[in-house]
């Protein structure tokens, strides 16, 4: 299957959310085929910095709003039509649910409608980014995308697993029903550049922690898994999405699975580092196993990851020395 590209010179193209982790290394790529680009970020986890070099080009515009409020109506950049909305915008760290639970919620939910809403006016394809936190603690495994999830609805990670399955329901409800041309994309445990230092997952904690010669913090017995993705693969497998003309919901991810002590010691080794693991508590409602069926992204996209764990990780401890000096 080859998926023809879609949207590049000529094509403008909105990203909310667009100064986060993922969503910067999307806007690189589309800034590369020639779409003119808009993104809007009001910054409370994304930085302006994962963007600067953007800032002069002629196709690049940065808007800072926050899409829960809705698109504001001064910005020239926004009064134009889009042919694609890509919606990126949310806090998605553990972390952030504890401190951002209402904003989660409303980036998720009133959010995803004025862009629902602005989709349908201007005719443009929607993506909206999901997660695989929508499976919850999965009692499937690997999880397709017909699985419906274990996810405990009042629980401490639920503002960010409820909000993003009510923007699936959104997003599906204006696919049926207002002829929206809608992507859903469902995104696994995804690492590279940009990643927050303090942004509470996994990768990050362990690769700064290593870095100053600190303990590896692993929850519980470390015996609990995750794939994990490069982002370089994740952004190819979006665009792939974005390109097709496919609805899903899609995984998209990798099937590199390895449990949390062996990626601890996997960063401790990579990274030349004497730091020791030690075990914490483990936190609430944290999956015991997550893995994409990446059968669909496959079959209907071509979608095949190529980056391997140790390269990966090598390229992010490399990104995080540069950052911690």
């Amino acid at each position: 299957m080859k998926v023809a590209e879609r949207f590049g010179s000529g094509h403008r193209v909105l990203v909310t959310g667009g100064a986060g982790f993922v969503p910067s290394h999307l806007v690189d790529v589309l800034i590369g085929r020639g779409c003119t680009v808009v993104v809007l970020d009001n910054f409370v986890t994304g930085a302006k910095e994962n963007v600067a070099h953007l800032l002069d080009r002629p196709t690049f515009t940065l808007v800072e709003a926050d899409i829960s409020d809705g698109l504001p109506t001064h910005h020239p950049a926004l009064a134009e039509r889009f042919d694609a909305i890509l919606h990126m915008a949310s806090p998605a760290s553990p972390t952030d649910f504890a401190q951002l639970p209402v904003e989660i919620l409303r980036v998720g939910s009133v959010g995803t409608l004025h862009l629902l809403e602005r989709a349908v006016a201007d005719g443009a394809r929607f993506l909206m980014a999901s997660t695989s936190e929508a499976y919850g603690d999965p009692k499937e495994h690997p999880q397709r995308e017909t699985y419906w999830g274990n996810v405990n609805p009042i629980g401490v990670r639920s503002v960010y697993d409820e909000a993003k399955r009510f923007s699936e329901a959104a997003t599906m409800a204006y696919h049926r029903y207002r002829g929206l041309d809608a992507a859903i994309v469902r995104i696994f445990n995804t690492y590279g550049p940009r990643m927050r230092p303090d942004d509470g997952r996994a990768i990050p904690t362990f690769i700064s922690q290593a870095l100053r010669g600190e303990p590896i913090t692993v929850h519980g017995t470390g015996n609990q898994t995750r794939s994990i993705c490069f982002v370089e693969d994740l952004v190819r497998g979006i665009l792939l999405l974005l390109d097709s003309t496919e609805t899903g919901p899609v995984n998209c991810g990798t099937e590199h699975e390895l449990s949390m002590r062996q990626l601890a010691e996997l960063i401790v080794s990579l990274s030349g580092s004497s730091s020791e693991v030690s075990y914490v508590t483990r936190s609430s409602d944290d999956p015991e196993m997550r893995r994409p069926d990446l059968t669909l992204a496959r079959e209907l996209l071509g979608y095949q990851p190529t980056v391997t764990p140790e390269d990966g990780l090598r390229r992010t401890i490399d990104y995080f020395r540069a950052r911690l000096g």
